[in-house]
């Protein structure tokens, strides 16, 4: 899958990793980047007319099929749009809980169901979900997040063979946390969202289905591959030293 004169779409492009991986899908060499946001994209000057701004909302069906229609070249689709909500999940507002399941897991299959059609009919491609770490083990400091996110892992398996006859792959990506907005607050060691945005191109180019971008993902990798339950209590202790 050679990123070099493809067209790729990147949901949540304005900022954080969605805009870094915007700069590496240029370096890269795409023909076309359709860089989407809520609100406007990032500003396409600088991009010789590679970057297109596009306004999308990921968790409004009628938004998504709009961009589909208007992004109908494309042949990459990277799932990048996220939520967090702060907190464990049994004194969290509702709407705040109802808000990252309607982003990280809904939203994001209502962008695959959208573009599925638009790639198979421009000779296949593929589809590149940001999942997270807290989608193997729960993060209970936020729970919302790390629930929908385990959702979409289980979805981008369920789409990777549902997809695969159509000429679609699908890959998941399980960074940990990355310096941005989003993990304002986060007391760990983040990742460099430049850093992060270039292991996922790479990664696809290579074929790597399932995509552990940084060092603390190739770590919590390692132990999830050994015993699921042993990450599991080390995120719990980790959530709680947070609150402590």
């Amino acid at each position: 899958m050679r990123i070099a004169n493809n067209v790729v779409l990147v949901t949540g492009a304005n900022r954080g990793l969605g805009r870094a991986l915007v700069r590496c899908l240029l370096e890269k060499g795409a023909r076309r980047i359709y860089a989407s946001a809520r609100s406007d994209g990032p500003n396409a000057d600088d991009s010789g007319g590679a970057v297109i701004p596009c306004r999308l909302d990921v968790a409004h069906t009628a938004n998504v099929a709009a961009a589909a229609r208007f992004a109908h070249d494309v042949n990459i689709v990277i799932n990048n749009a996220g939520s967090m909500t702060r907190g464990g999940l049994l004194d969290a507002a509702d709407a705040a809980l109802r808000r990252d399941m309607d982003v990280n897991f809904f939203g994001c299959l209502s962008v695959v169901r959208a573009f599925a059609g638009v790639i198979e009919r421009n000779g296949g491609g593929a589809f590149v979900n940001i999942l997270s770490v807290s989608a193997l083990a729960s993060s209970p400091d936020a729970g919302a997040y790390s629930a929908s996110k385990a959702a979409a892992h289980s979805m981008t398996q369920t789409i990777r063979a549902e997809l695969a006859p159509r000429g679609i792959g699908v890959f998941g990506v399980y960074p940990g946390p990355v310096d941005t907005d989003m993990a304002n607050g986060v007391a760990v060691r983040k990742a460099d969202p430049m850093d992060v945005a270039r292991t996922v191109v790479e990664c696809v180019e290579r074929g790597e289905e399932d995509i552990w971008p940084d060092e603390l993902a190739k770590q919590v990798a390692a132990i999830w591959r050994r015993n699921p339950k042993i990450l599991e209590r080390q995120f719990a202790s980790l959530a709680e030293r947070s609150v402590g």
